[in-house]
């Protein structure tokens, strides 16, 4: 009945784990752990540190690259906006040989004048220039684009604190993974010396035959577990090579583990203002807002008036032996009267989409806010249940050597023993799942801090 429960117990942590895994999953774009990597696999494993993934991920992983080529998309609009407010200069030159008969047009009565006038031929080379000069509806289109490539850069930045946080999380799952294998297999030779011994007792007569029983079935029960951690490692090591670049039938053993001690984070104030001055999305949110103020006065623009230089310079003869140059100089204000409700309509929108860009930057501010303090406040809870799980992975230890000693001393049953084993892999999953718990809210506070990139090296001693 005690094994019964722990297996149930571990098989409702690791649902609880990919549940969660899954939820944080749910608000990130697939393309975080997804990559591109042209690279050929190894014969022999490589060493993989924390820093180095996270390396690989902001150079190979998907979401950075499609975030270059989406702020190279803005700067291209930037330059279409651009262009409708540079002069344009076109060259053409025109031959044209015609016959024309005068009688078509009405002109039959003209003394001394045929019907029928050419053939002539005409030459025109003309160069041509055409400017806006005062344009506002496209001068505020032109800053609109300015702003959006300035929020593409800050969009390029947030992805790549997003792709170390992802890189992050991977690593330390595999981590967890590999330490469940750890423990299982730990297990899994606890199970075997007390078969063992069991056989031993019963071929001398000490125990009966259910404590084999009971043992054997621990034994089994053991070598399923490690069966299926070893599954979750290779996994979870997929997982992390997918994300970073690596080739899937790369081999590589992990260098880091995890950290024990909590580090000092900075005070709720110090932290906020930390991420309000430097949080990517929170800067791209107020650039946001600015270019949606420039798309409402790019909308009024529409109902003022604007001024258009053209001119043209030329050579027009009947062949270019014959031609003359030519000039001309035009300059043309206009006026919109009426637009056909469209300048309002443009006006409706944008109205709407700057209050849209506004209630979007406020509640990101208080979305800062939720992340770090409980970033802060999982931080503080995990770091105490890594200090309980300590100390009761030791007792459950402790609880298993005295259960085997009363057991080949014959004063008890194996029924103990298994119970003790039961403790004992309880606790060495508490103790791993609040590492990895701990472990995971330090990331999470350096990206609410819009720090990941530059924190998280540190935080588990990447070099």
């Amino acid at each position: 009945m005690k094994s019964l429960c722990s297996s149930v117990f571990l098989i409702l942590v690791f649902c609880q784990f990919a549940t969660a895994q899954q939820r944080r999953g749910t608000n990130l774009s697939p393309n975080l752990f997804g990559s591109v990597s042209q690279a050929a696999p190894t014969r022999s494993p490589i060493s993989l540190s924390l820093s180095d993934a996270i390396d690989r991920a902001l150079t190979y992983n998907l979401g950075t690259i499609i975030s270059e080529e989406e702020t190279r998309v803005s700067k291209a609009a930037r330059i279409r906006a651009l262009s409708e407010l540079l002069p344009k200069v076109d060259v053409g030159v025109t031959g044209t040989m015609q016959q024309i008969n005068l009688a078509a047009f009405g002109f039959t009565s003209f003394p001394g004048v045929p019907q029928v006038v050419g053939p002539f031929s005409i030459f025109d080379a003309r160069a041509r220039y055409t400017q806006k000069v005062v344009d506002f509806r496209f001068l505020h289109e032109l800053r609109s684009a300015a702003e959006q490539v300035t929020a593409s850069r800050y969009a390029e930045h947030d992805v790549r604190e997003l792709v170390v946080l992802v890189t992050t999380d991977l690593y330390l799952e595999a981590i967890a993974a590999a330490s469940r294998v750890g423990a299982a297999r730990a297990q899994l030779r606890t199970a075997q010396a007390v078969f063992d011994r069991a056989t031993n007792l019963k071929e001398a007569g000490v125990v009966a035959g259910i404590d084999v029983l009971r043992a054997q079935v621990q034994l089994q029960g053991q070598q399923q577990r490690v069966v299926a951690a070893e599954n979750e490692l290779a996994k979870q090591k997929l997982n992390l090579a997918r994300a970073i670049g690596l080739p899937q039938a790369q081999a590589f053993t992990q260098t880091d583990s995890f950290v024990a001690t909590p580090i000092e984070a900075p005070s709720f104030e110090e932290s906020l203002s930390m991420a309000l001055e430097s949080r990517p999305d929170y800067l791209r949110s107020q650039i946001l807002v600015r270019a949606a103020e420039e798309t409402r006065q790019a909308a009024i623009g529409r109902r003022r008036p604007s001024l258009l230089v053209n001119a043209d310079y030329g050579d027009i003869g009947p062949t270019p032996g014959f031609s003359h140059g030519t000039i001309g100089l035009q300059g043309t204000l206009l006026i919109p009267l009426y637009t056909g409700q469209r300048a309002r309509a443009e006006i409706l929108e944008s109205d709407s989409l700057l209050e849209q860009r506004k209630a979007e930057h406020t509640n990101l501010r208080q979305q800062i806010e939720y992340e770090i303090r409980t970033a802060n406040l999982d931080i503080q809870a995990a770091a105490e249940q890594v200090r309980v799980a300590e100390k009761t992975r030791d007792l459950a230890q402790q609880q298993l050597a005295q259960a085997q000693d009363r057991f080949a001393a014959g004063v008890t049953n194996g029924l103990e023993v298994t119970q003790a084993q039961d403790a004992v892999a309880g606790a060495d999953e508490n103790y791993i799942s609040s590492l990895f718990g701990l472990n995971v809210a330090e990331a999470s506070l350096a990206r609410a801090m819009g720090t990941a990139e530059k924190m998280i090296k540190s935080f588990f001693g990447g070099k």
